[in-house]
């Protein structure tokens, strides 16, 4: 069993933490309690961190998935070294603090992704693992300088959620050996003992999924011999991933524990009792000297890690400039200056957007190594697939294109794990309808500014004949209300070529683009200005129009033909493309008033999606022309049609506004 030295040290864990909770009177004490000894066994026998470089590169990443437990990780990261004061722990939760409520990336050091939406930490770290294994059969030689684990402490909350099935699916079938699982399974949840709804066997779920497990039984939980050679066991299996299910008692040493009160409240009238079952006679926030001083020594330990790391990289950087040379602009963040951008012009014809983004994706995909990505089983219809980059499997990670099958939800939290991880670059696919599936992943990648790409297709009702159940309406007006996404939805081949330009930019956040199933035409040599937001297409007689029609994506090329038409009655219209809202914003307001003149009232906006928000572009006395309910199943050319969206509907509605101004 333990030794005295450990049990202290565990219990510096334990206090630390809901003293943290106790102070600020919220948070969750149960998960520190329970799983303080299996977190000790990690952290002081196998992770190797660095807390004077919190982004050494070839540190192993670990990831609270159980992000509730926040404490845990806050006074594990203060007593190794990292830059978290008791001060800080002192105002967990509060406002402007180090310790939010749950760890955020960005905000605190040493925490590699943001959690709290359980299973997104799970998903995060089968992302981490991808990035691992493909940058090691990428830059790996005769010298080794990408080999590290990715471990996740994991809770029942977690598992019950559908993106850790998707993820640990995957994981499996990638074979992702270096990914390890920590399973604080208490058996109990939020509400109750969880066998009132979660009876399944973990255990052989995951056996069916592809990964070794192991179980720690109740009367080892705290034994921290026994965690650490699950661990060293499950870091000598390099073929499958690994769960390891820990039957820790949530809320260890309080009166209450075992149940789900000790959850999620501080332990309020409970703190005396525990202290006094645990043998802690510490004041709150008080270290005995010698714990105090190990775990110092665990994060020096760090330096010696890092500088044996930096002669190898050293080493193998000699042997390969030009191949350290990539891998250090990738990791920087940096793009190539020289990228062979592709050109398109009317020679071109009409192309569908989604067309003309999967040349863009494949002309630069050679020269911008660290673009890898795939999508949820669709790539022949989302064009996303990277030729002559190879598949990322088992035994050939060094593929660019990631099967994620059909898992939308997976896939965008694992590539957010791959965001974090450093070094590439990813991007997902799927239809724009199926938004739905992968939401979370895509707001938390918006929350942290995470820079990645969504290639979402099949942008409107007019996809067609598969009907409402594939045809979005209201998706454009999510990812718009979504902080720190940028949309982008095209008008044509260059506007779609512009786009990637700017997504793949350094200090972009999470990039959505929106592209269509339909060919659309090619709206002339001009500058495509995507990057403001919005610009003047087609201009009217002496630049003074009457009538702004403003319109995005597929619909831009029917603002053009409507004005022609309108032209020919005499009504002097501008026509602006308009592919990005928050682009358009975030620009100075003397060049939104030159594109969206004040004194011309008589604005149309025309999208075929939902109308709401169109009225800041149009104003109260304009008209914003949409759909405001789902679509139906037609062919495309008869859906425009029945809903209006034809040159010559729109033409007589713009004409009705202009005669009501």
């Amino acid at each position: 069993m333990n030794t005295a030295a450990d049990e202290i040290r565990i219990n510096a864990i334990r206090f630390l933490a809901v003293d943290a909770v106790q102070k600020a009177n919220s948070g969750h004490p149960g998960l520190p309690l329970g799983a303080a000894a299996a977190a000790y066994a990690l952290w002081t026998r196998h992770l190797r961190f660095n807390p004077a470089d919190p982004h050494w590169f070839n540190r192993d990443r670990f990831v609270l998935s159980a992000g509730h437990g926040s404490a845990l990780l806050y006074a594990l990261l203060h007593l190794t070294g990292y830059d978290l004061s008791l001060d800080d722990l002192k105002v967990f939760r509060q406002l402007g603090s180090k310790t939010p409520g749950h760890p955020e990336y960005h905000h605190t050091a040493g925490v590699e992704v943001t959690t709290g939406p359980l299973g997104q930490g799970f998903a995060n770290g089968v992302g981490l693992a991808i990035a691992e294994a493909h940058l090691a059969a990428v830059y790996n030689r005769e010298t080794t300088i990408v080999d590290h684990h990715t471990y996740v402490l994991a809770g029942d909350g977690d598992l019950m959620e559908g993106v850790s099935a998707e993820a640990a699916s995957l994981a499996g079938h990638f074979a992702l050996g270096k990914l390890i699982v920590l399973y604080d399974d208490n058996k109990t949840s939020l509400a109750g003992p969880t066998d009132v709804t979660f009876t399944e066997n973990v255990r052989e779920r995951f056996e069916a999924y592809g990964w070794n497990t192991n179980e720690i039984a109740p009367e080892q939980a705290n034994d921290v011999d026994a965690i650490d050679r699950a661990i060293a066991e499950a870091k000598a299996d390099p073929r499958r991933p690994t769960l390891i299910a820990v039957r820790s008692t949530i809320g260890y040493g309080s009166p209450e524990a075992g149940t789900f009160k000790t959850h999620g409240e501080a332990l309020g009238k409970n703190m005396e009792a525990t202290r006094k079952t645990l043998h802690w006679d510490e004041p709150p926030f008080e270290i005995p000297a010698e714990a105090a001083a190990f775990f110092k020594e665990v994060g020096a330990r760090g330096a010696d890690l890092q500088a044996e790391w930096n002669t190898r990289y050293a080493a193998w950087k000699g042997d390969h400039a030009d191949l350290a040379a990539q891998f250090e602009r990738a990791r920087d963040g940096k793009v190539p200056s020289d990228l062979p951008w592709p050109s398109f012009d009317a020679e071109n014809g009409a192309v569908a957007t989604r067309d003309a983004g999967g040349t863009v994706m494949n002309a630069i995909a050679k020269a911008l190594p660290e673009l890898v990505g795939g999508s949820a089983d669709l790539d022949p219809s989302t064009k996303t697939y990277l030729k002559d980059q190879g598949d990322f499997e088992p035994g050939s990670y060094g593929g660019r294109n990631i099967h994620y099958g059909v898992r939308e939800h997976a896939m965008a939290a694992a590539s957010n794990g791959i965001a974090l991880h450093g070094g590439l670059l990813p991007f997902s696919s799927t239809f724009f309808n199926f938004v739905d599936y992968l939401k979370p992943a895509l707001r938390l990648a918006a929350l942290n500014k995470i820079r990645e790409v969504f290639v979402f297709t099949h942008d409107s009702v007019f996809l067609g004949e598969d009907g409402p159940t594939h045809q979005p309406i209201e998706q454009l007006s999510m990812i718009r209300a979504t902080p720190n996404v940028i949309d982008i939805r095209p008008a044509d081949a260059l506007e779609t070529l512009e786009a990637w330009k700017l997504a793949i930019q350094p200090e972009t956040g999470p990039t959505v683009l929106v592209l269509s199933r339909q060919k659309l035409p090619f709206l002339g040599a001009r500058n495509a200005d995507v990057a403001r937001g919005a610009y003047v297409l087609t201009e009217a007689e002496d630049a003074k129009p009457d009538l702004i029609l403003i319109a995005t994506g597929s619909e831009v090329s029917l603002a053009v033909d409507a004005a022609a038409l309108l032209a020919q009655r005499g009504t002097k219209t501008r026509v602006v493309s308009m592919p990005s809202w928050k682009l358009f914003d975030a620009q100075e307001q003397s060049y939104r008033d030159s594109v969206l003149p004040p004194d011309v009232r008589a604005r149309m906006s025309i999208e075929a999606g939902a109308t709401i928000g169109w009225s800041k572009y149009v104003g109260d006395r304009g008209i914003a022309f949409g759909l405001d309910h789902f679509g139906t199943s037609a062919p495309a050319a008869a859906i425009a049609k029945e809903y209006g969206f034809t040159p010559e509907h729109v033409a007589d509605v713009a004409a009705g506004l202009l005669a009501s101004v």
